[in-house]
């Protein structure tokens, strides 16, 4: 089966959707709004590369972070979009700026080639968790350390 580059985004805003809605289901069904409610604005958005998907697919992870965790630097193959789910990650990606901190319900974007600098638990107390959508061609090494850096 063949994704197409709107397939992806298409499965992915979806999926999105279900994540965010699923946040709110308990507070909806508890108390009843008094009004309708109104759109939600999109969780995230961004440009993705311009790039022929032939032969690419998305693989889907949790990432757990202990508290206090700290990754070292990598790399992706393709492209990957991060849905933080609890807790706060702090992140730099070499051509985005400064590190960051996103916390649940925030999302984060690497783009092709780039280096994910800092990846860590912004808190050393409580656990944090993102998911991971990596979209790469088929068969691609997901995840490489980059050399000659240590943990940050």
């Amino acid at each position: 089966m063949m994704m197409t580059r709107r397939d992806a985004v298409a499965s992915f805003a979806l999926f999105a959707e279900i994540l965010a809605s699923g946040r709110h289901a308990d507070a909806q069904t508890q108390t009843p709004p008094a009004t309708p409610a109104a759109p939600r604005p999109p969780v995230f958005t961004h440009d993705l590369p311009n790039l022929t998907m032939d032969d690419w697919e998305v693989t889907v992870s949790w990432v757990d972070y202990a508290p206090g965790r700290v990754g070292a630097p990598h790399r992706h193959a393709g492209f990957v979009l991060a849905y933080v789910l609890e807790g706060a990650v702090i992140a730099k990606i070499s051509g985005q700026g400064e590190e960051k901190t996103y916390t649940a319900g925030q999302m984060f974007y690497e783009q092709p080639g780039a280096t994910h600098e800092v990846s860590k638990n912004a808190s050393q107390t409580q656990p944090a968790r993102l998911l991971a959508m990596i979209f790469a061609k088929k068969g691609s090494t997901l995840t490489t350390p980059v050399q000659g850096r240590g943990a940050v």
